[in-house]
């Protein structure tokens, strides 16, 4: 066994034998899997009878904070088998965990930009909203580079 083969098995979890960037993509796509399918349960989803297809009209609020639409859900169901499938390769979970977290900030800047009552805020998007795109951003960027980083590719 050359040194960089021990190397790389000593940073993945004997557990699972997976690296761990591709552990955490696919934890986080996971994660919004799971926020997208919420977001069409009543009673999980407060004023379920407001769920809208899109826009800023949408009375729905996943776990009462919040806002969410049709729309808003698809793209987090879809975000999340994009990250399953991606998370199946190292390189494929660093570029999701990378490109994911760049989309995540657009939008917590797109939330900062749009007056939350117009009709540009079509996903839709309020304070709380950007709060989770800034950190999700954040985490999956810092992920993307930290967990990616040891040069293991499988």
């Amino acid at each position: 066994m050359t040194n960089s083969t021990a190397h790389a098995r000593a940073r993945r979890n004997p557990a699972d034998g997976r690296p761990p960037v591709r552990r955490v993509a696919g934890g986080l796509a996971v994660l919004f899997l799971l926020l997208g399918a919420l977001g069409f349960l009543p009673g999980i989803t407060s004023d379920f009878g407001d769920l809208r297809l899109a826009g800023h009209q949408s009375g729905a609020m996943l776990l009462g904070v919040f806002q969410v639409s049709v729309l808003l859900n698809g793209v987090h169901l879809l975000f999340g088998v994009v990250g399953l499938a991606l998370a199946r390769t190292v390189t494929g979970a660093r570029a999701w965990l990378l490109g994911g977290g760049a989309v995540c900030l657009v939008l917590w800047l797109f939330g900062l930009a749009v007056d939350q009552p117009s009709a540009a805020n079509f996903l839709p998007v309020n304070d709380a909203d950007g709060w989770l795109h800034l950190a999700l951003g954040a985490v999956m960027i810092g992920s993307g580079l930290l967990a990616g980083s040891d040069g293991y590719r499988r």
